[in-house]
């Protein structure tokens, strides 16, 4: 079977950033034919339409990077109930200039983490309007919020909750059908000339 690569959004920066703890360990979990890699979205100055003339060059490395990916998985957590700036940022980047929307057609999905009870609830929801807009079929179930992470992980950074593990491995594969489910159908789409 063949491999689907998998850009991974961490819409945290801090070094310890919980989300980041998150996105490694969904790597490993991750099952084949899946291959995460994380896609640093840090450096990515903000998006301003007057520099599309001549665009940074980390956003162009960026474009062209995530043109390559299969899929995508977004973790995030949540800033006043909705996603950080710094992955606002990222799909606008991404999205960006009209008709070149990197995203296209890559099936997606969303995982919020905060140290808070509800999980990052509103960043979730938030992430997936615009991931609609994106046309990024982003996978309805099973949801993922996963609240308390500061009790979640040990001092080397793994995952040490084992229900929270079980959870994880059902989403992963889950997210693995989805992925091939819809990489299927625009590779039939591309071949029959039409658009799914």
């Amino acid at each position: 079977m063949k491999s689907k690569r998998i850009a991974v959004l961490v819409g945290s920066l801090r070094k310890e950033s919980f989300n980041r703890k998150m996105a490694k360990t969904l790597s490993a979990l991750a099952p084949e034919p899946l291959m995460l890699e994380i896609l640093e979205i840090g450096g990515l100055q903000m998006y301003n339409q007057d520099l599309e003339e001549a665009p940074p060059a980390a956003w162009m490395e960026f474009r062209d990077r995530l043109k390559g990916f299969d899929g995508v998985l977004f973790v995030t957590p949540e800033y006043n109930r909705s996603v950080p700036a710094v992955l606002k940022n990222a799909i606008d980047i991404g999205s960006r200039p009209s008709g070149k929307n990197c995203w296209e057609g890559k099936p997606g999905a969303v995982v919020s983490v905060s140290t808070g009870a509800l999980g990052g609830f509103g960043a979730n929801h938030h992430l997936r309007q615009s991931l609609v807009f994106l046309n990024v079929p982003a996978m309805p179930q099973p949801e993922v919020y996963i609240g308390g992470a500061a009790k979640l992980f040990d001092d080397s950074g793994n995952l040490a909750n084992e229900s929270t593990r079980a959870l994880l491995q059902r989403f992963m594969g889950a997210f693995a059908e989805w992925v091939a489910r819809h990489t299927a159908e625009t590779e039939h789409s591309r071949r029959s000339g039409t658009r799914t």
